[in-house]
Formats: C-alpha cells, structure tokens, sequence
C-alpha cells in the first residue's frame, strides 16, 4: 500500500507510539498482556496507513467534463449565491469524505487558478448547511481554456484539522492532478455554472479523478 506525502509523518509517528505501548505492556506484563495491546495496535496501525493510502486510478481528461475532486457521498446539489468571488448564482455540489475515504483531493478541471484564500474558522461537522461559510477552509477559483470560472472549497470538519492546497501559487494544472488534500473527514465543495448538465444525485458514491460531475456547455 503506496502512503501519500502528506502521512509519512503522522505514521510514522503512530508506529512509534505503538512500538513504545506494545513494548512497555510485554516489560510490565509479559506476553499475555503483549498479546492483548497488539491486535489493535495492528489494526490501528493498519486503518492510519488505509486512510493515507494512495489510490491507482486511470488519469482521465475531457475539457467538457468536471470531474469528481474527492472520493465521497454527494451531500448537497442545490442553487446558490456564490458571494466570495463569482458574485453570481451557481450550482453548488458538495461532497462529503468520511474516514473511510481516500482523502486526496484532485483538480476537477483543466486549466489555471485566478483566486485562492485561506479562511481560519469553527469545525462544525462537514454536512452542516452552514459549513461551508463558517468552518475552516480554503477557496480556489479555476478558469478552464474557455475561461469558465469554476469554485472549489475544500471544508474542514469536527475531526478534521489541516487543511493542505497546492494550488496557493497559482500555477496552471492538468485535470485530475492532484490539488490537496484534506486530514481526517471533511467536505469538498464545487460552485458551477448554472448552464452545466449534473451528472450526480444526491447521496450517490463519487470516486474522485473518475466520476463525472457535471458536463460544461
């Protein structure tokens, strides 16, 4: 199992940790409280290394397509005003991640960045309606080559708690790279145009870099 940049730290850590508690129980208990403090110390070295883990995936590329930025269940498809940038309506389509995702993000589109901020903020659970405005986050606005402008917000939840974006210095990107990625259950939101064609439902599974989104005119 192929462990994404952004782990090696935090798993490292872990086995430490777990080495230095399996160690102390078989010097305090011998080998029966060894046994005990070692099967879940297996497991959960195994579920820090799963939510780490780096999906093979063919790279897919269509200009007319949007694909999905993050593995998840489809949480909101709704009509909204987009007041940070856009200044207009848009489709809004989010994306919830539990921990049981891949929690990469990746580039829905082709194109550049014309926008990107940082919002320091609470950490309501991802799902919440307001969410999206109050709790911690990051907002990049892409132009594909039409020069359709397109939103992503990547949302911190309650137990999520850094938030990391490539895309902070602008520099053009190919579709279904990889834009961030977001630490322990989170949200991704994406603001379309209100001419694009949804090609998702509510509560459906989303597999990012593969599921089609939405169809640009």
């Amino acid at each position: 199992m192929l462990i994404h940049k952004e782990g090696y730290k935090i798993f490292g850590l872990t086995l430490l940790i777990l080495a230095a508690i399996n160690i102390a129980a078989f010097l305090l208990g011998g080998s029966i409280a060894l046994y005990i403090v070692l099967v879940p110390s297996l497991l959960f070295a195994i579920f820090v290394a799963r939510f780490f883990r780096v999906p093979k995936r063919a790279l897919l590329s269509d200009p007319n397509l949007v694909y999905a930025p993050a593995d998840g269940t489809v949480c909101a498809i709704e009509e909204v005003e987009e007041t940070e940038y856009l200044g207009t309506r848009c489709i809004q389509v989010s994306i919830f991640m539990s921990v049981w995702n891949v929690h990469i993000n990746w580039f829905p589109i082709k194109g550049k960045p014309i926008y990107y901020k940082y919002h320091p903020g609470a950490f309501l659970v991802a799902w919440h309606p307001k969410s999206s405005t109050l709790n911690e986050r990051t907002s990049l606005v892409m132009e594909t080559e039409k020069g359709t402008k397109i939103m992503m917000r990547q949302i911190a939840g309650a137990l999520a708690r850094r938030i990391v974006n490539y895309a902070d210095n602008l520099k053009p990107f190919g579709q279904n790279q990889e834009v961030g990625f977001i630490k322990f259950g989170s949200r991704v939101d994406l603001f379309l145009p209100l001419n694009a064609k949804i090609k998702v439902s509510m509560d459906q599974k989303a597999t990012g870099t593969q599921t089609v989104i939405a169809e640009l005119e």
